[in-house]
């Protein structure tokens, strides 16, 4: 890809040129290891279980937000760099897998080019922030929180406050109490809201949520207050990680997430340190006050609803129910949502296990380019189409088909959700993404694959970067001990919920070997589909059948393993081909 006549941003190039600067010192020995590693990280290069020179590279899309010459750059980086395919993340990035060491500034320069970055996508930063895929195409929505969420991304991208925080820092966006954008278990949750002043009067402004996270030790967000004003969002989001910056742990990294922080200093004194701080911000030459200009250009004004329209439901526990039996039927009952004042329409392009190929890539540019339309990409690992005439449904459906894409699988029980697992990850004890195939296998086997309003997600290990702990079926791998031998399971989770400025977090039921997770997860399906009544949605049917404890006693007979010589497999993890060893490496993630 020829990139000499292109100029760069000069802040990129001289990431760019620093990377390659700092890597020539780390491998001729003038630059320790643990400062290269933490280097590495800062600018979104994480290291592989296969050490050596393998690496992965994450490129941050804030917001979700991706256009056709970009996907078409995520199309070569596969290629060029990697094993032809890239990954969605559930933070709305992309990750690339296996690529050299030395070729890390050659894909920071072809990212450069149609603006993307991997700056401050791994390390202790202000992560991706993210956004309702939906934002301003939602008609339940009451502001639009594109612009918004994109502000925040500039000013904290490269920010001296967010270089060396004591962990990893996650900003989250939702345009309504919806929580499209999964506001409830991050650092910092932003919702839309509207408040009603004493005089009667209606302002749109947001409710901000702090100290949420998930991980081995997951903790609920918590509301900062009632109402934050739009002109006072930023600075209250610049106060929040300045508190973090200034009072996190950093001796100890395991307990050095901002949630850590509710727990020693108590709710009330962290609250008040965060509004004070907030309230003296003025005085900083950085004080990002007032409605930042790029919002001011933009506009934050809500899609609306289009009259004698019934809006799609949106959101998790919402029973997608597919009414018809074609094919382009039901993808258009699961995958389509109505009701904007616009009268446009989105569409969900479904990515199996969130891995998309080169090839996918190249198609999705240019179905974006001749449908004109925007995409974003969602927390749940697929795409959404935007802006879309009815008369262009039949044209995507069909594109989409060609290219694998058209399943009717968002919100649906096909649509699992899972992290790369020990594929790649130093901290997986299993091999994730294996079971997240097992399980949808199963599933589309049991005729269950299209139920709606029951989501599964799946991590590797405890910390849930699968987000295991809110999906309705969570499962996390552990190693078990059988008849003297390792072997891969997982913990089953059931009734996890995040919306509707709610969290749950699923109840423990219980652990199973790795090859049984596949039935155990078809047995909650079926009960589900058959038992709920109209309009229940997962966790209140768990809790009218007894609570996940009574639910996992009908499946104790699966927590059992055979004999080694009477199935060997039960020993193997998916996709691999011999016997089970726990291995776990140096945690990136902490350093």
């Amino acid at each position: 890809m020829q990139r000499h006549e292109i100029v760069l941003d000069p802040e990129q190039a001289a990431d760019i040129a620093k990377f390659e600067t700092q890597l020539a010192a780390y491998l001729d020995g003038t630059l320790p290891e643990d400062a290269f590693r933490v280097f590495r990280l800062t600018n979104g290069v994480y290291g592989q279980r296969q050490g050596g020179t393998n690496q992965m590279v994450r490129v941050k899309i804030p917001y979700g937000k991706i256009g056709p010459a970009q996907l078409d750059m995520m199309a070569h980086i596969a290629d060029t760099y990697s094993r032809g395919w890239g990954h969605i993340t559930t933070r709305q990035n992309v990750q690339f897998h296996f690529v050299p060491l030395e070729r890390i500034p050659d894909v920071m320069r072809d990212l450069a080019v149609v603006g993307m970055t991997s700056r401050e996508a791994c390390g202790d930063t202000n992560r991706n922030v993210q956004g309702c895929h939906l934002a301003g195409a939602c008609p339940h929505e009451v502001l639009d929180i594109s612009a918004w969420a994109q502000a925040t991304h500039e000013h904290f991208l490269r920010n001296p406050l967010v270089q060396r925080l004591p962990r990893k820092f996650k900003i989250n966006f939702s345009g309504c109490a919806t929580d499209c954008g999964q506001a409830m278990f991050n650092d910092v949750g932003v919702i839309a809201v509207t408040h009603q002043h004493e005089d009667g009067t209606l302002e749109a402004g947001f409710r901000v949520f702090v100290a949420g996270g998930l991980g081995a030790n997951p903790h609920p967000a918590l509301a900062l207050e009632e109402f934050t004003p739009r002109h006072r969002l930023l600075e209250t989001i610049e106060a929040i990680l300045r508190v973090f910056n200034n009072h996190g742990f950093r001796d100890n990294k395991l307990r050095a997430r901002m949630k850590w922080l509710v727990d020693t200093m108590g709710w009330e004194e962290l609250q008040g340190r965060i509004l004070k701080e907030r309230a003296f911000l003025v005085a900083s030459s950085s004080w990002p006050g007032g409605v930042p200009e790029l919002v001011e250009k933009h506009g934050d004004t809500a899609a609306g609803v289009a009259a004698g329209t019934a809006p799609t439901p949106v959101g998790q526990g919402v029973n997608v129910t597919l009414r018809r039996r074609g094919a382009y039927e039901a993808w258009e009952d699961a995958n389509v949502v109505r009701g904007n004042a616009k009268g446009t329409v989105s569409v969900y392009a479904w990515s199996r296990l969130g891995d998309v190929t080169s090839e996918q890539f190249r198609a999705l540019a240019q179905i974006q380019r001749d449908l004109d339309a925007e995409v974003r990409i969602t927390n749940r690992q697929n795409l959404v189409y935007r802006g879309l005439s009815e008369e262009q449904l039949p044209i995507l459906y069909d594109r989409l088909a060609a290219i694998g894409m058209a399943e009717p699988g968002a919100e649906l029980a096909r649509d699992v959700v899972a992290c790369p697992g020990a594929d790649t990850c130093n901290l997986a004890v299993t091999q994730s993404r294996g079971l997240a195939s097992a399980i949808g296998e199963a599933l589309e086997e049991a005729g269950l694959a299209e139920v709606g309003g029951v989501r599964t997600n799946i991590s590797g290990c405890t910390n849930s970067c699968g987000q295991h702990h809110i999906s309705d079926i969570g499962f996390h791998g552990v190693e078990r001990r059988a008849n003297g031998r390792s072997a891969p399971g997982y913990q089953m989770l059931l009734g996890g919920y995040v919306g509707q400025e709610q969290i749950h977090f699923g109840d423990k039921a219980l652990r199973l070997p790795a090859k049984n997770a596949p039935e155990a997860a078809v047995r909650v399906v079926r009960r589900f589909a058959a038992e709920r009544v109209a309009g229940e949605d997962f966790r209140a049917w768990m809790d009218r059948a007894g609570g996940a404890k009574a639910i996992a006693e009908e499946l104790k007979e699966l927590d059992a393993f055979p004999d080694y010589e009477e199935a060997p497999d039960f020993y193997v993890d998916y996709g691999e081909t011999g016997p089970y060893v726990k291995e776990i490496g140096e945690s990136e993630c902490a350093t």
